[in-house]
């Protein structure tokens, strides 16, 4: 696997379409993105001992946070109505290699800070809701 830069993730919102288009939102300096799956354990007594999983059982989830700059102050507003109002809207996160991962999350977070003299930049999270794919 060849090495990535950090600041390449884009963070882009569907129009909603048919067929889809995606807008970027954000470009994202910092980035975290965990992949969870909880498994079901099916452990019993025949078991011998060790613990069993069921095969592709649980809660499978992705939750992406990251830090930047907005692209236009239209990308900040509407990520802003995203956390008021609770919306649940299909995002596509892209990384530098080409490599995508698409689908229904929810804003939970977004917080502000800024310097005298400085650009004001933004930290966010989503949650994903139902299947992600990646592209």
């Amino acid at each position: 696997m060849a090495i990535e830069s950090g600041a390449a993730f884009l963070l882009k919102m569907s129009d909603g379409g048919a067929p889809e288009s995606f807008r970027t939102m954000a470009g994202l300096r910092t980035t975290q993105m965990s992949l969870m799956a909880e498994p079901v354990v099916v452990t019993n007594k025949g078991s011998g001992g060790w613990r069993e999983l069921l095969p592709s059982g649980g809660i499978r989830s992705v939750s992406i946070s990251g830090a930047g700059v907005f692209t236009g102050s239209d990308a900040e507003m509407a990520l802003k109505a995203r956390v008021l109002n609770g919306a649940m809207d299909r995002f596509e996160v892209s990384f530098e290699g080409g490599e995508r991962l698409r689908g229904s999350f929810q804003v939970t977070r977004l917080d502000y800070a800024g310097d005298f003299n400085g650009e004001r930049s933004y930290t966010l999270s989503l949650e994903s809701s139902g299947v992600v794919e990646a592209l």
